[in-house]
């Protein structure tokens, strides 16, 4: 699908394509694999608990429920970096023979934030899901760990090497990754909870906040490479060297020059000679 949006409000330079948005859907999808994380590593006999967004749902009898709820987001300030346009992973590693150049500008990266709820009718079996959930996501280092998705202009999709993409690649070595990072944090306090449980209109109930790293990728442009001819420049050998550089390339102390007057600062002293400036080793 070809889109000819205006760049920052300028049209493209002709022979100049835009493709789609490309990471607006990142966020949901870590929603959704945090979801198919907690559930997959259920193992026990009893059936996993019910996975809820919804703060106010009130579950029967003895069912248990698990809250999860993104209640927001921010820029990770660590890893802020230029807008300017940038050569794209798959002309930098790719072996793609299209004669297209493609450029991207820098992903937006984010902090999601989510807290996780526990519900269950004996305080006994909600500090026993508690521990599931520490231990559970304490091994979720990359949430999301597959090769990085690059929509074409002309719609075609592909990895960081140019070749269609799948969900698992052999080699995994030489491709950019997608890689959302899980951690355990202290970001709501008591107080900010409690008033969360109230604006939904549900009860309180003990809690977990976690931290998702990941990153929004933006649109690929391509166009067709051109080539920079530069005048050849004269070796650095070849060039006129100052009298006082060295041969490394650093300069040498600048001798005093000796017709220079030397300035004397204060009163004049009694039978006081100045120095001598020349320097002995070379007598």
């Amino acid at each position: 699908m070809k889109q000819d949006r205006p760049i920052l409000g300028r049209p493209l330079p002709d022979g100049f394509e835009a493709g789609p948005m490309q990471g607006f859907g990142v966020i949901g999808e870590v929603t959704e694999a945090l979801h198919r994380f907690i559930l997959d590593g259920w193992s026990f006999d009893t059936p996993p608990p019910r996975i809820e967004e919804d703060l106010s749902f009130v579950p029967k009898d003895r069912e248990e429920v698990l809250y999860v709820y993104m209640y927001r987001m921010a820029q990770n300030t660590a890893l802020m970096n230029s807008k300017q346009w940038r050569p794209a992973k798959i002309t930098l590693f790719g072996d793609r023979n299209d004669g297209q150049m493609y450029y991207e500008r820098p992903p937006l990266y984010l902090n999601l934030f989510y807290m996780i709820g526990f519900h269950s009718k004996f305080r006994s079996d909600t500090e026993r899901l508690m521990g599931y959930m520490l231990l559970r996501l304490h091994d979720a280092t990359h949430l999301v760990y597959r090769p990085r998705k690059y929509h074409l202009p002309n719609g075609e999709l592909v990895d960081s090497l140019g070749r269609t993409w799948q969900a698992e690649a052999e080699d995994n070595d030489n491709l950019v990754m997608e890689k959302v990072a899980l951690s355990l944090v202290d970001d709501l306090t008591i107080g900010d909870s409690i008033n969360f449980y109230t604006i939904h209109e549900a009860p309180y109930r003990p809690y977990l906040t976690y931290r998702a790293m990941c990153s929004l990728e933006g649109y690929l442009v391509s166009g067709v490479p051109t080539t920079i001819r530069m005048q050849r420049t004269e070796p650095f050998d070849s060039q006129e060297r100052p009298a006082n550089e060295r041969s490394n390339g650093r300069l040498r102390a600048a001798e005093p020059s000796s017709t220079r007057p030397r300035t004397l600062i204060g009163p004049p002293g009694h039978n006081i000679r100045p120095l001598d400036t020349t320097d002995d080793s070379e007598e």
